[in-house]
């Protein structure tokens, strides 16, 4: 188990790397983590939901994502509540207070408990990932996720400390210290994170840390900038270059309070015909050759918001002067004439105006809908090979009264998906559609000379394999990986 000394240590990052590691040497590893929680989840080939990081981890260590990986899976939709999601599907909405009670916890110890066990039975190494801070002791009996999950487990547990955020003597020394004696016997290494400088200056903390705490520092990982994997929170995206440029197609995507799924822009980001930039300022807006709307976890606020700091009417103006706007998923809904939420399912308001670009309404539904896709283009006059997303939403969308259907996709059951009005303006419920090249180059038609400059289309998924690739020789360059199976190997 990579457990850490707090949340955004890199935890992620270091199991998808240990991931690919196990599986260059030969092994058939698998991620774990018994309880996550974000925005950004993923459907897997059952159609269910996982979060993004296992999903990604599951990439690393070459197999299909799997329930089982990720349990339980916890979605914010207020500072305070969380839809949870247990095996992939959503069992409600909690509160913090009632959801970290210890009173009815047993029942989800024991969901995780044998989602793990049964993952280990199919799997050599599970490559386990904790939560947060492994020493939250106010919430020690209810805790699902670290050191009782490793117990049950019978894991070796390393802790990862991230020196980048500063404190990392007292955060490392702090989180085994404040362990009790029976938790603190799985704590078999150190792994220290993100560090900037000369390594050679880390030496002698090395060397305290050892004797601080009686646990062997297995390496001190360097942050890097040139090794790309795909994130789980969204806490970055307002740092992305805003500046329109010349000579590329200038992409924003609208930034939303509860933007899911951001993982969908990734190939954009690094197609280099593309600029690609997240913003919610309306001059930003205006500047741009395409507007995503993207996924969203409540479309209706994201849909007030947008409404009311002038963002929607920015997004219109700009359609109107010729901008191209594809909404996804949440995005998708927001761009009709409106959504309706009869039953309180996303909140108190029962109706907003949508956008209007799009003939359609969409009607909140207590049931989400995960499923993986593959499909092509509806468009008429418009071949295309097949292509494959996914999708996680909840909401029923129909064409409004006297507007005939115009599908964007047609899926090989038959049936059809989005609305397509003309090459400028487009949505879908698809996540994971920008991941085709086929549908960059769709979406991207209209700029054509603007591009002819411009680069050959992404390789997304040679570019994903060379990365996990960069990362496992990082950590194998930083890390004694030869310490960590002695570890492995002398398991007790």
């Amino acid at each position: 188990m990579f457990a850490g000394t707090g949340s955004d240590v890199g935890k992620s990052i270091i199991a998808a790397g240990f991931c690919r590691i196990f599986r260059q040497d030969g092994y058939h590893p698998a991620p774990f983590k018994a309880q996550n929680m974000a925005l950004n989840s993923y459907a897997t080939p059952e159609g269910l939901e996982i979060g993004r990081a296992q999903a990604v981890q599951a990439e690393a260590a070459g197999i299909a994502c799997h329930t089982d990986m990720n349990p339980l899976l916890l979605k914010p939709q207020s500072d305070h509540t969380s839809q949870v999601v247990l095996n992939g599907k959503p069992i409600g909405n909690r509160h913090a207070y009632d959801y970290f009670r210890k009173e009815g916890r047993e029942e989800l110890r024991q969901a995780v408990c044998e989602a793990y066990d049964r993952l280990a039975n199919h799997y050599n190494p599970i490559v386990m990932e904790g939560a947060g801070s492994i020493s939250e002791i106010n919430l020690r009996d209810s805790d699902l996720v670290n050191l009782p999950m490793a117990m049950h487990a019978g894991a070796d547990v390393i802790l990862v400390g991230d020196i980048d955020r500063g404190g990392v003597f007292a955060s490392v020394y702090g989180s085994i210290a404040l362990l009790n004696p029976e938790e603190r016997k799985y704590i078999k290494g150190i792994i220290i994170n993100k560090f900037r400088g000369d390594l050679r200056l880390f030496e002698s903390g090395v060397s305290m840390l050892e004797e601080l705490c009686k646990v062997p520092v297995l390496g001190v990982v360097p942050y890097y900038k040139d090794i790309y994997i795909e994130e789980e929170d969204s806490v970055d995206l307002a740092t992305k270059s805003m500046q329109a440029q010349q000579g590329k197609v200038n992409v924003a995507v609208v930034l939303l309070r509860h933007l899911s799924n951001f993982t969908d822009f990734n190939v954009l980001e690094h197609d280099q015909r593309v600029h690609l930039f997240y913003t919610n300022n309306t001059e930003d807006i205006l500047k741009a050759d395409i507007i995503i709307l993207p996924g969203s976890k409540s479309t209706i606020d994201d849909l007030y918001e947008l409404r009311r700091n002038g963002v929607a009417q920015a997004i219109i103006r700009a359609h109107r002067e010729g901008a191209s706007v594809l909404g996804i998923c949440g995005g998708y809904q927001m761009m009709g004439t409106e959504v309706l939420d009869p039953d309180h399912v996303e909140g108190t308001i029962e109706r907003l105006p949508g956008l209007g670009l799009l003939p359609i309404s969409t009607s909140m539904t207590g049931e989400k809908i995960t499923r993986q896709d593959v499909f092509r283009l509806a468009v008429a006059d418009v071949s295309s090979e097949k292509m494959k997303g996914y999708e996680i939403h909840m909401g029923e969308t129909n064409v409004i009264k006297d507007a005939l259907y115009s599908p964007l996709n047609v899926f090989v059951d038959g049936h059809k998906d989005g609305y397509y009005v003309d090459a400028k303006c487009m949505g879908t419920y698809i996540h994971g559609i920008l991941d085709n090249t086929a549908f960059i180059d769709f979406l991207l038609q209209p700029w054509g000379k603007k591009m002819e400059q411009a680069a050959k289309p992404f390789d997304y998924q040679a570019f994903k394999e060379e990365q996990y690739n960069k990362l496992a020789e990082h950590i194998r360059r930083h890390v004694d990986i030869d310490k960590v199976y002695q570890i492995l190997m002398n398991h007790d």
